[in-house]
């Protein structure tokens, strides 16, 4: 019976059982309604081009299943796997079914041209996607009716289940390594007996035999442990360009070919015992490449992966044990010790200390008791600890980092990019040098000689060791800033850091504690207090909030209802009370309404009620402890610091002198510190800027570099490129260390890479290298790059 392939998977069936449908100009062929549907599909849509791209790759027929769909919508399901941001929702899904390029391009063609679909990206790394959607115009279940429709299928995203499919992985790679140093020890003795014959003499009938049996050891080797090599050159041809895996593939095939034609013919001598080594040093250098890779990258998967899903929750004066995406704001949850939080929230009752070494960098224990913010990721150490939920656990700090640590990873650095330009046309060219040495060497001397030269060109040849580089250095880089509390939001912003000049301090909150204390009053009318207490606690200035302390300190002041509250940033606050304006703020703000003040001592603070002064109150603040010491090793680095304040010159002066700084500037406002920072760039610096306040915002967001505290304000963390999870100023010196570090690093690795090549390739077409030491050498230089990266860890 006569075979026909059907025109969208590619199956191949008995021509009877298709359909055959001639709505098109030329008759075409489908296995089932599913393919038929998807092929009319993707005709309407016009990306009739799928099939192209797609080559020779087969699909699995499309199965409607759609009974499912509607748990995508479910209230459940949304508050585990959904974000929230902006009115839009966002997920993180495996696209399962995907083969190639092809696919990936075909299922983000689909989801674009789907209303209400407003992002969409698929890693060809493991087929995960990044979905964003507004909600008013389509839901879950649509998008994900859309992706069945065209043969996929999609499930959310879990790190626990990608951990056990890496697992499983490494399984399968230990299996394949284990098979190949079995199949090299075997074949190494039969070896011994091949060489003893060539230079001893050996029966033609026994060479035979051997070359026989090392034939069926190198056979399931290449084609076994090799395979992944196989397959990686493989699609890597089908996306157009040429990898490491083309030129072990080709290197190891053409050895191969030629031992069999060798062994068929007896003419010239065979290779299968350096097919096999080549094919399992190499792999052996994967594997380890592998495991190292792994152990870079543990210790971002270590902030979230090892935390419990249950937590003990007390309702009613009972303790159930339940899950974290079942509690609620407000929730009473009883800590234990050793017991890792979970979620955020208030220290209710019972006092402890607590490990906060994961998120802020800080080894040192810290004290907890009632009214304190317990920190999730963080661990009890000593004490039984009840506390109140602020927070839903995907809302939680530590589902932040790791949101933050995995939008990371998806960001190359510059030089990074360069560096997979200059590999992905490597091994063309080596290819390409290759095919010249061999036409040499085959004219120069014979052609066994010319196959073995050429074969060790290929082999020696290490795109692999430029393209880790700068991934496995950056890798390592975020995951010490992570350990010692330093987030940086993209990997590229290690590059940029390392490379800036001028860092721009806030004073107020980043280089002092932000704890402004009064220590003097001086009154020059009667007022109520709790007018004063009543407008301070309208803003959340540290200034206002030290004024709001002291009034509670030293009397019982009662909150007012004010009228018309107006805040002007880095400036003060107005009000009105039963049709008098109440003001409070600096000297500028207050002359503005045509008083005469002026700021003198220290941080002032000014209260007029109608016409009249009433109240001057001078306040200090405290540089951080470790503040002096941070600024000096980072001037050590070679940056040029500047401290940026509102405040009046007496304060700036005073901070500026405390902590080291020589260059300053007072009184600015929000937008004269964007000012500073846009002269600072056009001047050809490179400029950071830290800072944690609202008044920060604006220069933040013009800097190089936007550095914030992470107990800043929420647009400033949001602003802001690298977030401190430590308020210590020590952070913002690791800060740096961590990118200078890591630059280097990367740098050293190119270097070495491109010194590696140079030196090796030009052995390699001179013939002073054998296949099996350039396989060794290959697997050697990757290991060295990975190695190399680790060390960033070791430092500081």
């Amino acid at each position: 019976m006569p075979k026909a392939k059907c025109d969208h998977c590619g199956l191949e069936y008995d021509k009877e059982i298709l359909i055959e449908d001639t709505s098109f100009e030329k008759p075409k062929n489908f296995c089932c309604k599913g393919c038929q549907g998807v092929f009319h599909l993707l005709k309407d849509e016009g990306l009739e081009n799928f099939y192209a791209k797609k080559g020779a790759v087969f699909l699995k027929p499309p199965a409607i299943e759609n009974e499912d769909l509607q748990r995508f919508d479910m209230s459940g399901f949304r508050e585990k796997y959904v974000k929230e941001k902006d009115g839009f929702y966002e997920i993180s899904l495996i696209i399962s079914n995907i083969h190639c390029a092809a696919c990936i391009w075909l299922n983000e063609k689909i989801l674009y041209k789907t209303e209400g679909v407003i992002e969409v990206s698929i890693s060809q790394v493991n087929n995960k996607a990044k979905i964003v959607w507004d909600p008013e115009i389509i839901s879950l279940s649509k998008i994900i009716e859309a992706i069945r429709s065209i043969g996929y299928n999609a499930y959310p995203y879990d790190s626990r289940l990608q951990e056990n499919q890496a697992n499983a992985a490494r399984r399968e790679y230990y299996s394949r390594l284990a098979f190949g140093i079995f199949a090299v020890m075997n074949i190494m003795w039969i070896a011994v007996a091949q060489y003893y014959g060539y230079f001893f003499g050996i029966e033609q009938n026994t060479k035979n035999i051997l070359t026989f049996a090392e034939f069926l050891i190198a056979t399931p080797t290449l084609f076994f442990t090799g395979s992944v090599f196989f397959k990686g050159a493989y699609y890597g041809l089908k996306s157009g360009f040429a990898t490491m895996d083309l030129l072990i593939a080709s290197g190891s095939s053409l050895a191969y070919s030629y031992s069999i034609y060798v062994m068929l013919s007896g003419i010239g001598e065979p290779y299968f015992d350096s097919v096999t080594m080549i094919i399992t040093f190499v792999f052996a250098g994967k594997f380890f490449e592998v495991l190292m890779r792994k152990k870079a990258v543990d210790t971002l998967d270590s902030i979230s992966g090892t935390l419990p899903n249950e937590v003990t929750v007390i309702k009613n004066g009972k303790k159930e044990f339940i899950n974290i995406d079942s509690v609620d704001i407000g929730d009473a949850i009883e800590l234990k010790p050793s017991e890792k939080v979970v979620i955020d929230g208030i220290c209710e009752s019972g006092e402890g200390s607590f490990d906060e070494s994961s998120i802020s960098g800080e080894s040192l224990p810290v004290s907890k008791s009632k009214g304190d913010k317990i920190i999730s990721g963080t661990i009890c150490l000593d004490s039984v600890i009840t506390y109140k939920a602020s927070l839903k656990a995907k809302d939680s700090t530590v589902s932040k980092i790791a949101t933050l640590l995995e939008n990371a990873l998806h960001k190359k650095p510059r030089i990074e990019q360069l560096a997979n330009q200059i590999s992905k046309k490597f091994s063309s060219t080596i290819l390409l040098i290759a095919f010249m040495t061999l036409l040499y060497w085959w004219y120069s001397a014979d052609f066994n000689q010319a196959l073995i030269v050429a074969i060790s060109v290929i082999v020696i040849a290490c795109p692999c060791a430029l393209g880790l580089a700068t991934p496995v250095s950056t890798l390592v880089g975020l995951g010490v800033g992570a350990k010692k509390g330093v987030l940086f939001k993209e990997t590229i912003f290690l590059e940029s850091l390392a490379k800036c000049n001028v860092l721009a301090l806030d004073k107020t909150g980043t280089i002092t504690l932000g704890k402004h204390e009064v220590i003097k009053v001086e009154t020059y009318e009667k007022y109520d207090a709790s007018l004063l207490f009543s407008l301070a606690k309208s803003s959340l200035h540290p200034v206002s909030v030290g004024i709001a302390k002291y009034l509670q300190q030293q009397e019982a002041p009662k909150e007012i209802e004010l009228e018309n509250i107006k805040t002007i940033e880095a400036k003060g606050v107005t009000a009105i009370y039963q049709g008098v304006q109440i003001a409070g703020g600096n000297a500028k703000f207050m002359n503005d309404f045509g008083f005469d003040c002026k700021d003198d001592e220290g941080t002032n603070f000014w209260f007029a009620v109608g016409d009249k002064i009433a109240a001057r109150f001078i306040l200090e603040d405290v540089p951080r402890q470790d503040a002096k010491e941070a600024i000096k090793k980072i001037k050590n680095m070679g940056i040029e610091i500047v401290m940026l304040t509102g405040d009046n010159s007496y304060a700036a002066h005073k901070i500026a002198k405390a902590v080291g700084i020589d260059r300053f500037y007072h009184s600015l406002l929000p937008q004269d510190k964007a000012a500073f920072i846009e002269n600072l760039k056009s001047g050809g610096k490179k400029v950071v800027m830290a800072g944690d306040g609202i008044n920060d915002t604006l220069a933040l967001a013009k800097s190089d570099i936007a550095i914030s505290l992470g107990s800043g304000t929420d647009i400033a963390v949001n602003v802001s490129d690298i977030v401190l999870m430590s308020d210590s100023l020590k952070s913002l010196s690791t800060a740096f260390e961590i990118s200078k570090r890591t630059y280097k690093n990367v740098k050293q690795n190119i270097a070495f890479s491109i010194l590696y090549n140079a030196t090796t390739i030009p052995l390699a077409v001179c013939g002073f290298v054998m296949p099996l030491i350039a396989a060794i050498s290959m697997s050697f230089s990757s290991l060295v790059v990975v190695v190399n990266a680790l060390r960033i860890k070791t430092k500081g």
